[in-house]
Order: C-alpha cells, then sequence, then structure tokens
C-alpha cells in the first residue's frame, strides 16, 4: 500500500473517530408553544415526523384516517411525558388534538389543554420526551403569558425549567442559559460545521495566523446569525446547506491542491462563516419569539456556538502540533483533508439534488 492510501486510510479513521463522538443523524427539533390563561395552560408542540419512533409514525397514519385511538396514543407522547405544576400543584392533562396538512407533511401539530385548578402565576415545565424521541431531539418552547413571553430549550441534560409568571418576571440568565447549552451542543454534534473548522486548522501557522482565522470565522457567523434570526436577511435553508458543505470541499481540495497562504486563511474563514452564520439561525427563528425575547436568545446560543468552538480548537491544536512534530504531517494533512473532501462532496451533492 502506499503512502498516501495509508494516509488517507488514517486520516479516514481519525474522522471515523471524530463521527462517533461529535457527528449525529442531524437531530430533531420540536417547537412548543405553551399559553397560559387563568387556570389552563395550553401545550401545543410541532414534532418533525422523522423524530418518530414506527409505532408513533404508524400511529400517525392512523389518525389521519380517523383512529381515535391512535391519535390518543399520539397524544400521550404530551399526556405521558411532558409534566406542568402550577404553585406546586400538577396540572392534569386533558382533552387533546391532533393536526397535520397531509400524512406525507414533514411535521405535525399536537395540542393539549391542561387544567391547573387556578390562577397560574408561577409555572414549572418537564419535558422528558425524549425519552420517546431520541437523545438527539430538543425542544424549543415560548411560554406565554399576560406578564409577557419567556423561552427556553429543552435537552435531555435540561428537561425542567421553572418561570415566574407575575407582572413584569423575568430571568434572562435563566432563560438564556439554556440557549448557551444549546450553542455548545449544536457546534459538538454538528459535524459539518466541525470539519470545516479541522480543514483550515490542518496547514497549521503561527497563532496569530490560526486566532485570525477562528477569530473571522466567529465574527462572519455572528452576523449573519443575527440577521437571519431577526428576519432582517433570510436565504433559503437547502441554498445556505448546500453552500456548507461546498465549503468543506473547498477548504479540504485547498490543502491537497493548492499551497494556501496561511496568513490569508482568515479571508476565507470569513467569507464561508457568513454562511455558516444562515445554517445556525433557522431553528430561532421557527420559534416566533418576539424580538426582545429573540435577542437573549440570540446572544446565549451565539455565546454556546464559540464556547463549544473554543473547545474544538483547544483540543485539536495540541494534537495537530503533536503530530508536526512527527514525520507524518504531510501525510496526515493530505489523508485528513482527502476524506474532508470527499464527506464535503457527498453533502453537497446531496443537499443540493436530492
Amino acid at each position: 500500500m502506499s503512502g498516501r492510501l495509508r494516509a488517507f486510510g488514517l486520516g479516514a479513521t481519525l474522522l471515523t473517530m471524530a463521527g462517533s463522538a461529535w457527528a449525529h443523524g442531524g437531530g430533531t427539533t420540536g417547537y412548543a408553544s405553551i399559553t397560559v390563561s387563568r387556570g389552563t395552560v395550553r401545550y401545543s408542540v410541532t414534532v418533525p415526523t422523522v423524530a418518530l419512533t414506527p409505532e408513533l409514525a404508524e400511529a400517525l397514519r392512523l389518525a389521519h384516517q380517523g383512529r381515535a385511538a391512535s391519535r390518543d396514543r399520539l397524544l400521550g407522547l404530551i399526556r405521558g411525558h411532558v409534566t406542568l405544576r402550577a404553585s406546586g400543584v400538577r396540572c392534569e392533562p386533558g382533552p387533546g388534538e391532533v393536526l397535520a396538512s397531509t400524512p406525507e407533511a414533514p411535521n405535525f401539530t399536537m395540542l393539549v389543554d391542561f387544567a391547573c385548578g387556578g390562577a397560574v402565576r408561577e409555572l414549572v415545565v418537564r419535558d422528558d420526551t425524549f425519552d420517546v424521541l431520541g437523545v438527539d431531539h430538543h425542544t424549543l418552547a415560548k411560554i406565554e403569558a399576560p406578564s409577557g413571553v419567556q423561552q427556553f430549550a429543552f435537552a435531555p441534560d435540561t428537561r425542567e425549567a421553572r418561570f415566574e409568571l407575575g407582572a413584569e418576571s423575568r430571568d434572562v440568565v435563566h432563560t438564556s442559559g439554556s440557549f448557551v447549552l444549546l450553542g455548545v451542543e449544536h457546534i459538538l454534534t454538528g459535524y459539518d460545521h466541525l470539519l470545516f473548522l479541522l480543514g483550515l486548522l490542518l496547514r497549521g501557522g503561527s497563532w496569530l495566523s490560526l486566532a485570525k482565522i477562528v477569530t473571522a470565522f466567529t465574527l462572519a457567523h455572528s452576523v449573519t446569525l443575527a440577521l437571519a434570526a431577526l428576519d432582517i436577511v433570510v436565504l433559503p435553508d437547502r441554498l445556505v446547506e448546500a453552500v456548507i458543505a461546498l465549503s468543506i470541499a473547498f477548504v479540504a481540495a485547498e490543502n491537497i491542491f493548492w499551497r494556501p497562504v496561511v496568513s490569508r486563511r482568515w479571508v476565507i474563514s470569513f467569507c464561508f462563516g457568513l454562511v455558516h452564520g444562515f445554517g445556525f439561525s433557522s431553528a430561532l427563528r421557527e420559534l416566533g419569539l418576539p424580538r426582545h425575547n429573540l435577542i437573549a436568545a440570540l446572544f446565549g446560543f451565539n455565546l454556546g456556538v464559540e464556547l463549544g468552538q473554543g473547545l474544538v480548537v483547544a483540543a485539536a491544536l495540541p494534537l495537530l502540533a503533536l503530530v508536526r512534530r512527527t514525520g507524518w504531517e504531510r501525510q496526515m494533512v493530505w489523508g485528513s483533508s482527502l476524506a474532508i473532501l470527499l464527506v464535503g462532496v457527498v453533502l453537497f451533492v446531496e443537499r443540493a439534488f436530492f
């Protein structure tokens, strides 16, 4: 076996190991609207159909045919795995509906009314739907009450939240903190963003050059994340995802076929960082928060993205420095870049044409 083939095999192995640690099937996101009205709380959630287990997917199909038992089985996802407590007293789930345009729709909506027995001034929400929908699922929720709107990102590690619903009640640190964790997880499980960052770092360079690369990427995607989440500039998700894949392939191809000027790679990092920012924005935009709430969620999510990116860089740079002290640096860069290039091309074709 030639040196280059060995290097490619080693690079592919490393990427596979990284994929096992970080990558996921894309994950799924539900969008919940929790509306408080006197002693009643309406819990409405939109769920991607791909998040359903085969049994629940079949129940959804039968519910479209008017099967009441199948509808109740779907509503059991809320009644059995979402718990609401008002001022320490458990709210009882009552009537519910399943809404969907067609059986082939990419998502569907369920709603259940909870009776809380009196005026709701404090609401504790616990979401255990991850036990059914999987650990890659998240629920972004907005809580609407006469006093205003709050938001929270529910995840397997942040299943419970407490909301004060009195006049002018705001807990910015509490709600934004959940979006910080969401941003960190988004980076650590987002294999496409990780591959792009790794491709930029593979060629090495001085600490100043690497700092420029990371900072340029951070600034660029922070700008477009804000613009897109605030609906100032919005691009089609299909286009954004395809260009993100193209950016992965481009950086890897540059590592293999050209001699990139490392000190100027921050320009490439900035240009493609603008596109990656649009990729981060869709989840926040779908939540439909008022602008001041969206800014708080945006700040928390963006901070989490930067923390996650910092963790990745802190872990990658010592390993890359260690490789440079061996005689395998050239082969490692070539093999890893070729593996990244193939992944980028496959992702581009899939996202652009399928």
